[in-house]
Protein backbone atom coordinates (compact mmCIF):
# COMPACT_ATOMS: atom_id res chain seq x y z
CA UNK A 1 0.00 0.00 0.00
CA UNK A 2 2.96 2.37 0.62
CA UNK A 3 4.94 1.37 -2.53
CA UNK A 4 1.54 2.28 -4.75
CA UNK A 5 0.77 5.71 -2.29
CA UNK A 6 4.64 6.74 -3.12
CA UNK A 7 4.06 5.80 -6.89
CA UNK A 8 0.98 8.00 -7.00
CA UNK A 9 2.28 10.94 -4.71
CA UNK A 10 4.98 11.47 -6.76
CA UNK A 11 3.19 11.35 -10.63
CA UNK A 12 1.25 14.01 -8.83
CA UNK A 13 3.59 15.91 -7.97
CA UNK A 14 5.36 15.40 -11.15
CA UNK A 15 2.47 16.33 -13.28
CA UNK A 16 2.05 19.12 -11.51
CA UNK A 17 6.02 20.32 -12.44
CA UNK A 18 5.32 19.10 -16.01
CA UNK A 19 2.22 21.25 -15.86
CA UNK A 20 3.82 24.40 -14.72
CA UNK A 21 6.60 24.11 -16.28
CA UNK A 22 4.86 24.52 -19.81
CA UNK A 23 2.65 27.14 -18.95
CA UNK A 24 5.21 29.73 -18.89
CA UNK A 25 6.84 28.91 -21.72
CA UNK A 26 3.42 28.82 -23.34
CA UNK A 27 2.81 32.07 -21.85
CA UNK A 28 6.13 33.68 -22.91
CA UNK A 29 5.43 32.60 -26.66
CA UNK A 30 2.05 33.65 -26.92
CA UNK A 31 2.41 37.01 -25.11
CA UNK A 32 4.70 38.42 -27.74
CA UNK A 33 3.37 37.49 -31.15
CA UNK A 34 0.23 39.10 -28.90
CA UNK A 35 2.11 42.29 -28.10
CA UNK A 36 3.59 42.52 -31.76
CA UNK A 37 0.14 42.42 -33.47
CA UNK A 38 -1.09 44.95 -31.28
CA UNK A 39 1.72 47.22 -32.15
CA UNK A 40 2.22 47.08 -35.40
CA UNK A 41 -0.34 49.34 -37.67
CA UNK A 42 -0.42 49.76 -41.35
CA UNK A 43 2.79 47.10 -41.66
CA UNK A 44 5.16 49.81 -40.05
CA UNK A 45 4.68 51.85 -43.32
CA UNK A 46 6.32 55.29 -43.20
CA UNK A 47 4.98 58.89 -42.64
CA UNK A 48 4.74 59.38 -46.29
CA UNK A 49 3.24 56.24 -47.49
CA UNK A 50 1.11 56.61 -50.55
CA UNK A 51 -0.86 53.66 -51.82
CA UNK A 52 0.68 51.32 -54.55
CA UNK A 53 -2.09 49.75 -56.43
CA UNK A 54 -0.67 46.35 -58.36
CA UNK A 55 -3.08 46.88 -61.67
CA UNK A 56 -3.06 50.94 -61.65
CA UNK A 57 -5.25 52.74 -63.44
CA UNK A 58 -6.58 49.30 -65.12
CA UNK A 59 -7.87 47.79 -62.19
CA UNK A 60 -11.18 48.17 -60.55
CA UNK A 61 -11.58 46.59 -56.98
CA UNK A 62 -13.83 48.52 -54.94
CA UNK A 63 -13.52 50.91 -52.44
CA UNK A 64 -14.59 49.38 -49.11
CA UNK A 65 -15.72 52.84 -47.70
CA UNK A 66 -16.36 54.90 -50.43
CA UNK A 67 -19.20 54.28 -53.71
CA UNK A 68 -17.51 55.04 -57.02
CA UNK A 69 -20.10 57.39 -58.51
CA UNK A 70 -20.62 59.28 -55.01
CA UNK A 71 -16.67 60.15 -55.36
CA UNK A 72 -16.75 60.78 -59.27
CA UNK A 73 -19.83 62.84 -59.10
CA UNK A 74 -18.36 64.62 -55.82
CA UNK A 75 -14.70 65.24 -57.76
CA UNK A 76 -16.61 65.84 -60.72
CA UNK A 77 -15.25 63.43 -63.13
CA UNK A 78 -15.99 60.08 -64.42
CA UNK A 79 -14.53 56.95 -62.71
CA UNK A 80 -12.29 54.84 -65.31
CA UNK A 81 -10.78 52.54 -62.71
CA UNK A 82 -9.93 52.14 -59.20
CA UNK A 83 -7.98 50.16 -56.76
CA UNK A 84 -7.26 49.52 -53.04
CA UNK A 85 -3.70 49.16 -50.92
CA UNK A 86 -4.31 46.72 -48.34
CA UNK A 87 -0.90 47.48 -46.66
CA UNK A 88 -2.93 49.91 -44.56
CA UNK A 89 -5.24 48.78 -41.72
CA UNK A 90 -8.32 50.95 -43.77
CA UNK A 91 -7.30 49.95 -47.08
CA UNK A 92 -6.23 52.98 -49.10
CA UNK A 93 -8.42 53.77 -52.10
CA UNK A 94 -7.51 55.23 -55.23
CA UNK A 95 -10.02 56.42 -57.98
CA UNK A 96 -8.90 57.15 -61.63
CA UNK A 97 -10.71 59.34 -64.41
CA UNK A 98 -8.87 59.34 -68.02
CA UNK A 99 -5.41 60.92 -66.96
CA UNK A 100 -2.60 58.97 -66.07
CA UNK A 101 -2.80 60.23 -62.49
CA UNK A 102 -5.54 59.59 -60.57
CA UNK A 103 -7.86 61.88 -59.88
CA UNK A 104 -8.65 61.20 -55.75
CA UNK A 105 -6.59 59.17 -53.66
CA UNK A 106 -7.67 58.65 -50.13
CA UNK A 107 -5.53 57.11 -47.12
CA UNK A 108 -6.55 56.39 -43.44
CA UNK A 109 -3.60 56.22 -41.11
CA UNK A 110 -3.96 54.42 -37.67
CA UNK A 111 -0.88 55.65 -35.85
CA UNK A 112 0.57 54.68 -32.58
CA UNK A 113 0.31 58.15 -31.21
CA UNK A 114 -1.47 61.87 -32.26
CA UNK A 115 2.69 62.74 -32.77
CA UNK A 116 2.41 60.66 -35.13
CA UNK A 117 -1.14 61.27 -37.08
CA UNK A 118 -0.04 64.75 -37.17
CA UNK A 119 3.20 63.85 -38.88
CA UNK A 120 0.93 61.96 -41.42
CA UNK A 121 -0.87 65.13 -41.76
CA UNK A 122 2.14 67.98 -41.60
CA UNK A 123 3.83 65.85 -44.76
CA UNK A 124 0.70 66.14 -46.82
CA UNK A 125 -0.16 69.49 -46.01
CA UNK A 126 2.51 71.60 -44.45
CA UNK A 127 1.39 74.14 -42.23
CA UNK A 128 3.63 76.83 -43.93
CA UNK A 129 2.01 76.14 -47.05
CA UNK A 130 -1.66 75.13 -46.31
CA UNK A 131 -4.59 76.94 -44.56
CA UNK A 132 -6.12 75.33 -41.60
CA UNK A 133 -8.82 72.78 -41.96
CA UNK A 134 -11.20 72.79 -39.22
CA UNK A 135 -13.98 70.04 -40.35
CA UNK A 136 -15.82 67.78 -39.39
CA UNK A 137 -15.74 68.73 -35.95
CA UNK A 138 -13.15 67.77 -33.68
CA UNK A 139 -10.56 67.51 -36.53
CA UNK A 140 -7.65 69.71 -37.59
CA UNK A 141 -5.05 70.26 -40.12
CA UNK A 142 -4.62 71.93 -43.69
CA UNK A 143 -5.92 72.17 -47.26
CA UNK A 144 -4.37 73.64 -50.22
CA UNK A 145 -6.47 73.90 -53.42
CA UNK A 146 -4.74 74.99 -56.58
CA UNK A 147 -3.46 74.34 -59.98
CA UNK A 148 -1.73 71.05 -59.44
CA UNK A 149 -4.90 69.72 -57.16
CA UNK A 150 -5.74 69.68 -53.76
CA UNK A 151 -4.90 68.42 -50.18
CA UNK A 152 -7.32 67.54 -47.64
CA UNK A 153 -5.51 66.24 -44.94
CA UNK A 154 -7.00 66.36 -41.43
CA UNK A 155 -6.50 64.26 -37.99
CA UNK A 156 -7.95 63.44 -34.63
CA UNK A 157 -6.01 61.46 -31.74
CA UNK A 158 -3.97 58.52 -33.43
CA UNK A 159 -6.24 58.60 -37.00
CA UNK A 160 -5.27 60.57 -39.90
CA UNK A 161 -6.82 61.19 -43.18
CA UNK A 162 -5.34 62.13 -45.99
CA UNK A 163 -7.49 62.90 -49.61
CA UNK A 164 -5.20 63.96 -52.83
CA UNK A 165 -7.63 65.55 -55.65
CA UNK A 166 -6.48 66.46 -59.10
CA UNK A 167 -9.27 69.19 -58.85
CA UNK A 168 -8.06 72.62 -57.97
CA UNK A 169 -11.15 72.87 -55.17
CA UNK A 170 -9.98 72.09 -52.11
CA UNK A 171 -14.00 72.15 -51.43
CA UNK A 172 -14.18 68.64 -53.42
CA UNK A 173 -11.52 66.87 -51.19
CA UNK A 174 -12.89 68.33 -48.04
CA UNK A 175 -16.29 66.30 -48.81
CA UNK A 176 -14.46 63.24 -49.46
CA UNK A 177 -12.21 63.10 -46.49
CA UNK A 178 -15.64 64.13 -44.51
CA UNK A 179 -17.60 61.22 -46.12
CA UNK A 180 -14.45 58.77 -45.13
CA UNK A 181 -15.03 60.16 -41.73
CA UNK A 182 -18.70 59.56 -41.78
CA UNK A 183 -18.41 56.38 -43.14
CA UNK A 184 -15.79 54.87 -41.01
CA UNK A 185 -17.06 55.92 -37.64
CA UNK A 186 -14.35 57.66 -37.12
Amino acid sequence: MLPLLACTLAGVILSACGSSSQAPSQQATAAPSEAVSTEVLDQNLPVDAMPEVPDGKDGFVDCPYLDSTWVADTNGQRMTGQGIDTRFDTPACVFWSYPDDPQATVIVRHMHSTDEAIAVVDWAAPINTTEPAEEPEGWSGGRIGNENGAIYAVQKGPVAVVVFSNQQQSLKAELIAKEVITNLGL
